[in-house]
């Protein structure tokens, strides 16, 4: 039994497609096919029904995934805790969604190259649902996402609780405006991330919370189009705090929502079973000290 075996296994029950799994492995499709039939003589059992295209866990291969997940776990963390001397060079992998990366990470790296210069930090940007799968899969090693996470096999860490504002271009009637009620959102046409991004998913909820549906004129993938959008002063959205740039005075204002105060809560997560290594601890001290900057404001 072959470690690439089990990777191969896991590959093909989270994608549920042999080809699919030998695209995300590098490897032909026979030659994975192959591997897992060598793997399912050798334990005497068929991990998976081959559906048509579909590839489902047999019982026994349910049984097999699960240790298989654990094994992969114990020696990528045994290989990692053996090799993180402090006079090496460390490197880990950080994950964050849009719509915290850019506006945490050049900072936190920047923080990073002075404290602690043989660190280095790969960045990985997706939606919470992607980056999730990455830390699961053990190619990320911490993660800076929006709370809530239901998933048992991660570590959560709270970091802080972050407004979120109403935002307008300066020619927008709400723009000289202190407060704006949700009620008066109603009719507004509103600026949405994509229907991935989890703050699209708040903001719909805190709509719906007010009793109404938003009226979604345009949606875009970065919250810098958003911007530019809203600078024409003819739609609404609502944005992190974190997103508020000194640039953004002389074409956007930033407005409380009465009786609401909406927030997200930030934490960054881990899986439970990984090495947490020298370099990811040494992040951490950096990231829980900007966290507390930002509630301090």
């Amino acid at each position: 039994m072959e470690l690439q075996q089990l990777r191969y296994v896991l590959a093909v029950a989270d994608t549920g497609n042999f080809t699919r799994a030998s695209e995300r492995c590098n490897v032909s499709q026979p030659s994975l096919s192959q591997q897992i039939i060598n793997l399912e003589k050798e334990v005497g059992h068929k991990l998976f029904h081959r559906l048509g295209r579909k590839a489902v866990p047999t019982e026994a291969g349910t049984t097999f995934i699960d240790r298989a997940q654990r094994i992969l776990f114990e020696v990528e963390s045994a290989t990692k805790e053996l090799s993180d001397s402090p006079a090496l060079e460390r490197r880990i992998t950080v994950g964050a969604i849009p719509t915290l990366a850019p506006y945490l990470l050049p900072a936190l790296i920047t923080r990073c190259k002075k404290r602690y210069p043989n660190l280095q930090i790969n960045v990985q940007e997706d939606f919470k649902s992607m980056i999730l799968r990455g830390v699961l899969d053990g190619e990320i090693d911490l993660a800076i996402v929006s709370l809530p996470i239901e998933e048992s096999r991660v570590h959560v860490e709270p970091l802080l609780k972050e407004p979120l504002l109403l935002a307008v271009g300066k020619s927008h009637p709400f723009a000289a405006r202190t407060t704006v009620t949700p009620a008066e959102l109603a009719n507004q046409t509103f600026v949405m991330l994509g229907t991935l991004s989890s703050l699209t998913a708040q903001v719909k909820s805190f709509c719906g919370d007010h009793h109404f549906e938003p009226k979604i004129g345009f949606r875009c993938s970065q919250v810098a189009t958003a911007k530019a959008i809203l600078a024409l002063g003819t739609s609404v959205s609502i944005l992190p705090q974190v997103t508020r740039a000194p640039e953004d005075e002389a074409t956007l204002s930033f407005i409380k929502l009465a009786d609401a105060d909406p927030f997200r809560e930030i934490g960054v997560i881990r899986h439970l079973q990984r090495y947490q290594s020298r370099g990811a601890e040494q992040f951490l001290t950096l990231l829980r000290e900007r966290a507390g900057e930002l509630v301090a404001g």
